[in-house]
Order: structure tokens, then sequence, then C-alpha cells
């Protein structure tokens, strides 16, 4: 099988820390993937710069409210908020698990920012148990709880196999 480019936008939220497991779980499924952290990932993960190709595909895990506030918006000033801007506009398909606190969660533009990126058919996975279209908001102070208890394998199972 041929591998498909993906891009795996890396947000800064405890998640991160198991981009290197959700990296690998992509690859053991046929994606050839490249790492893209934002600035605030940077403490959880390590990704040399590289030349990105164009990828067939972008996960982004986790998608901090930050993040996926800016992509309904059209932001695209960083590099993740620009690959992801860039997915959307090239009708690719996108995986997001977002991770917000319940406070952020609550936050009167969560809803309408959730709603609008499946609108716009983005696959949304639930951080704690993988559940697709009807993610939750983590509880303050357990992040590390659900990043250890996540399991990269329902990205995969979301996104399904590259197509090629």
């Amino acid at each position: 099988m041929r591998e498909s480019p993906l891009t795996l936008v890396v947000c800064g939220a405890p998640l991160a820390g198991r981009a290197g497991d959700v990296r690998a779980a992509l690859e053991a499924a046929g994606w050839s993937v490249t790492l893209l952290p934002s600035d605030a990932a940077a403490a959880w993960v390590d990704a040399p710069a590289v030349d990105r190709p164009r990828p067939s595909a972008v996960v982004a895990c986790p998608l901090t409210f930050n993040t996926a506030n800016k992509l309904v918006t059209g932001i695209a000033d960083t590099p993740a908020a620009g690959a992801l801007c860039d997915a959307l506009g090239a009708h690719l398909p996108v995986v997001a698990v977002p991770m917000a606190n319940t406070r952020l969660w609550g936050h009167p533009a969560w809803a309408t920012t959730l709603t609008t990126l499946v609108q716009w058919g983005v696959t949304l996975v639930d951080p704690m148990d993988g559940r697709v279209g009807d993610p939750r908001p983590v509880a303050s102070g357990t992040g590390d709880a659900v990043a250890a208890a996540f399991d990269p394998r329902w990205i995969t199972a979301a996104l399904g196999p590259p197509c090629g």
C-alpha cells in the first residue's frame, strides 16, 4: 500500500503528550505523518522543522479552544491554524479531538464552534471514550488522566484508511 501524507496538528493541552503514540497508530494504518505542533504544544512535543508535503488528510489532536475558534473564523496566523484552514479550504478529511475544560466548554461561542466544524465536515472524537460526533468537556485537573487513557486507535477508526 502506498502511504498517503497526513499532517498531525498538535495543540497545547495534556493530550499533546501522546502525539508520538498517535503518530505511530496513524503510521501503522498506512499514513505518512508530519507533526505540526503549535507553539503551546512545544513543551509536550519535540518535532524538527521539516518541509511539509501537501496532506491528503489532517488530524488535530488535541484541538484546543483557541485553535478551534480560530479555525471557524478563518484565522490562519500560525502554522497549525493555517494547516487546518488549508485543509478545510481544500475539502480534505479532518479529524479533531477537542480538549477544553468545563469552564471553556461553557463559553457562549463554543457550541457554535463545534456545530460549525461538524457542518463543515470535521469529524470530532471525544478524548475520553473515542465516541464520534459527541465530544465532552474535560474536567479541570483531569487532563493528564484523560491523556493517559486515550487510545490513538480512536483516531484511525474515525479517519479510516488512506486512499490511493
